[in-house]
């Protein structure tokens, strides 16, 4: 079995050349919602969370409280360091159960969609790593599009990020989401086609 790292910037189409994966009937583990597990109401990692930033952290309902974490972290490197210390250790090793497990029923390939594989530096742990970009000014149009920010927002958020240069440095293919659905689509068909060759 092999692991296929996908990942992109921010408004470039990562979450929808997933979906067209799946539909293809290709497996993804989504990262961003093992993330959500490992701090669900009494998992471990939720407990130290709150240990290690207190219990505002919760919701009334005593759930994590994603916007106030968020708020703690945003400015402060350290304690990001420390929240992913606590996280990134349990949401790794229910993704390699995932990819285990999937692969005890014969998929040849899994793929794990994740925004930070680059950042975290562990698209080093993925044989294949598929990087989604599209040009600033698309994403632009659709982060305005989506969200709802004004233009000066949009760009302000693209500033925080890793250049998508940087990503399409590490990659093993690369798949540019400048045009429609359909274009997007056979890129997607082309790159899979590439990957199961291998």
């Amino acid at each position: 079995m092999t692991l296929v790292g996908l990942t992109g910037g921010i408004a470039t189409g990562k979450s929808t050349v997933a979906r067209i994966l799946q539909g293809m009937g290709v497996p993804v583990v989504d990262a961003d919602q093992v993330a959500r597990e490992v701090v669900a109401q009494g998992e471990p990692a939720l407990e130290e969370v709150v240990d290690a930033f207190g219990p505002s952290v919760l919701s009334p309902d005593g759930t994590l409280d994603r916007a106030a974490l968020r708020k703690r972290i945003v400015r402060d490197p350290v304690a990001r360091r420390r929240l992913e210390a606590i996280t990134h250790p349990p949401i790794r090793a229910r993704i390699a159960d995932r990819a285990r497990e999937l692969a005890g029923r014969g998929h040849e390939h899994v793929v794990v969609e994740a925004a930070l594989l680059v950042e975290t530096g562990s698209y080093r742990e993925y044989p294949i790593l598929v990087v989604v970009t599209a040009s600033p000014d698309v994403q632009v149009a659709r982060l305005v599009a989506r969200d709802g920010v004004t233009d000066r927002e949009a760009r302000a958020t693209l500033q925080t990020q890793l250049p998508l240069a940087d990503k399409e440095a590490v990659a093993t293919h690369v798949i540019r989401n400048d045009g429609d659905h359909e274009a997007l689509e056979a890129q997607v068909r082309r790159v899979w086609k590439a990957i199961t060759r291998r």
